[in-house]
């Protein structure tokens, strides 16, 4: 056990710092974004669940390949708080008040929904592209997945918890999620496994431009800090 513990520490140690810190001196008002996306994810399953309000929300927030681009970009961003309809929604609202939550309080809101928008974003052009490519392609899908709705919070969430793992060094916890989405693709072979995996794909490059941008203001800093131009072999 205190091995567990310690890994644990070493994992999530220092956000759980950061979000403890900032729950216990503002509570609730440290996360009103989250709050929000949890209200709206709430209001659109029980809309979308009348005979009334299912054509009403999936004209606002459901993504098919088969639309036009265009439409669908315009529908994403509230694609990311429409629930699937064949899951229990208290799993997605747990989801969106952890994840959203740790991720509002370590990185701000608008980081927050910028990454979720990303990975969400992903999966919905892999899902045009993978159908273009056909089913014979490795990356490819069958033309029926045209009709099927893109994946809602959980891209999103997913996104979020690598660029989490990749910001506070948490490497094992990374691995497990990529590892997880993995074989849930390998056991399913459903469009929202791939488009998981495309999220996980989007998460990563944006990592690693961050990366990359580091790299070079460190290098800019330490050139700068010298007095000297930097050293070229």
């Amino acid at each position: 056990m205190s091995t567990l513990v310690r890994l644990a520490r070493a994992e999530w140690g220092l956000p759980y710092a950061i979000a403890r810190r900032a729950l216990a001196g503002r509570a609730w008002r440290a996360v009103p974004m989250t709050l929000a996306a949890v209200c709206l994810t709430s209001l659109l399953q029980f809309v979308q669940n009348q005979p009334w309000g299912f054509g009403l929300v999936a004209a606002v927030g459901a993504v098919r390949a088969e639309e036009p681009l265009w439409l669908s970009l315009l529908r994403t961003p509230l694609s990311l708080f429409v629930p699937a309809l064949d899951l229990p929604v208290w799993g997605a609202l747990l989801q969106i008040l952890c994840v959203f939550g740790v991720a509002e309080i370590c990185l701000g809101w608008w980081r927050t929904l910028a990454i979720a928008y990303i990975a969400t974003l992903a999966g919905t052009l892999y899902a045009r592209v993978g159908i273009v490519l056909g089913p014979h392609h490795p990356l490819g899908l069958p033309a029926t997945d045209a009709r099927v709705v893109d994946t809602g919070p959980s891209a999103a969430v997913i996104g979020l918890a690598l660029f989490l793992c990749w910001r506070y060094r948490a490497l094992l916890t990374g691995g497990l999620v990529i590892g997880a989405m993995t074989a849930e693709l390998a056991l399913k072979q459903n469009l929202a496994g791939k488009e998981h995996i495309a999220a996980i794909a989007g998460v990563l490059t944006v990592c690693g431009i961050s990366a990359l941008r580091q790299e070079r203001r460190s290098a800019a800093r330490l050139g700068c800090g010298s007095g000297l131009p930097p050293i070229q072999s």
